[in-house]
């Protein structure tokens, strides 16, 4: 016996419709309905007997069984698939909006200005860096360069406050960076669980020295033709997932001691080999959790190297971005 309260599974194959002549004709409409391709259709049948509520209980027990079981005209078949089709499409729109993270890639804009690295960069390193994170689209991930030469220095309050993780590079004009955007970032991160990711001479950024407290300085920066090899410490770390230790042809040195506080863990360590052959160990990826935030920071990506195209870094940044966002 059907019940007026429940809601019954309809499948769109079964709905018979029926021409003038009285013979079944499912036609276009159910072709349309039975290719949604979607779990069943559910409707709930309790208003069909909003006009029976006068009877007695058996006469609408008697009624339940007779709406449960009518045939849907066409009309009422096309307005049933039209209205489940428009509810489909809103819905997925708005998961896909909710659900959607976004990842900035920030850089001071000079990488593809100076001779030197034009060439290496001519799109400047956040364009390079955000090829690199295509791999997140496909997770739901929104990538989007800003510059400092943008309006607002490249983070208006809008962006920031809807950035899941902000990636920082720069080089030649920390200064510039105004403190208000510094104070901003700061606060998105330690009270609201932005992440952020250095890389390279961002070490010096205003952002990176606000939020660790330190000054962020290497004992030395020597490019005087080094090479590198990236080891992975940590394998079982999320940022080491899929990376394997690799060399590095061409390295801007960075010398230990690297002021910053005792960090929560070291995934990727380094080996310099200097002209002369000598090597010297370096910390290549360091993070820490700020308030509610976390925070990596990259060692290598000097301007006139290739490192931001190469598949081991490009790993390691969108490791990064899932670590630094969960």
């Amino acid at each position: 016996m059907a019940n007026p309260c429940k809601a019954y599974p309809i499948d769109p194959g079964l709905i018979p419709v029926f021409d003038r002549s009285g013979k079944a004709n499912l036609g276009q409409v159910l072709e349309n309905s039975s290719c949604i391709g979607t779990a069943p259709l559910v409707f709930e049948i309790e208003p069909l007997f909003r006009s029976e509520q006068h009877l007695d209980m058996n006469e609408q027990s008697r009624t339940s069984n007779r709406v449960a079981q009518r045939v849907l005209s066409r009309r009422e078949a096309l307005q049933l698939t039209g209205s489940i089709a428009a509810t489909m499409i809103v819905s997925r729109h708005m998961l896909a909006v909710e659900t959607s993270r976004k990842v900035v890639v920030w850089s001071e804009g000079t990488a593809n200005v100076d001779p030197a690295s034009k060439k290496v960069y001519p799109e400047d390193i956040n364009t390079a860096i955000a090829e690199g994170l295509a791999p997140l689209k496909s997770e739901n991930w929104q990538i989007i360069k800003a510059s400092l030469n943008d309006p607002e220095q490249g983070l208006a309050d809008d962006l920031l406050k809807s950035t899941r993780v902000l990636i920082w590079w720069g080089h030649k004009k920390h200064g510039e960076v105004k403190n208000e955007l510094v104070d901003k970032i700061e606060k998105r991160v330690k009270e609201e669980g932005m992440g952020f990711i250095g890389t390279h001479s961002a070490h010096f950024s205003k952002a990176l020295k606000k939020l660790l407290g330190t000054p962020c300085s290497w004992r030395e920066y020597v490019d005087d033709g080094s090479s590198a090899e990236i080891i992975v410490k940590e394998p079982n770390h999320p940022i080491c997932k899929g990376v394997s230790n690799f060399k590095l042809p061409g390295i801007e040195r960075y010398g230990e001691p690297f002021k910053v506080p005792p960090p929560e863990s070291v995934p990727l360590e380094g080996i310099y080999t200097k002209p002369g052959g000598t090597n010297e160990n370096a910390r290549m990826g360091l993070c820490w959790t700020v308030g509610k935030g976390k925070v990596f920071y990259f060692t290598p990506g000097h301007e006139t190297y290739n490192d931001y195209y190469r598949p081991e870094v490009r790993r390691i940044f969108v490791n990064a971005v899932k670590w630094a966002s969960s």
